[in-house]
């Protein structure tokens, strides 16, 4: 299960890898991170987050999730969806 959450993360978060303010994206496990160019300002991308109906919190300079082993592949698509949009509203 966690192979093809890994598949479903690399595939669905591969777009970021064009987006200018990202540095790196990376997946490991079930992990999915995008490592962005400088901080972020948390407070604004929670709020966006929040927004699109996700709990995703940034730290520092990346925009990581890990998802709970049990996740339906729509309920991962929708928080790579979220931080997909986000990502790309970062300068």
């Amino acid at each position: 299960q966690v192979a093809a959450m890994a598949q479903q993360l690399k595939q669905e978060l591969a777009p970021c890898q064009a987006l200018p303010a990202v540095k790196d994206v990376r997946v490991l496990g079930a992990i999915g991170v995008l490592e962005m160019q400088q901080k972020v300002d948390v407070a604004r991308l929670q709020q966006q987050f929040v927004e699109l109906g996700v709990w995703v919190r940034p730290f520092n300079n990346l925009i990581y999730i890990m998802p709970p082993f049990i996740i339906s592949a729509a309920q991962l698509t929708r928080l790579t969806s979220a931080m997909v949009t986000v990502a790309r509203t970062c300068s």
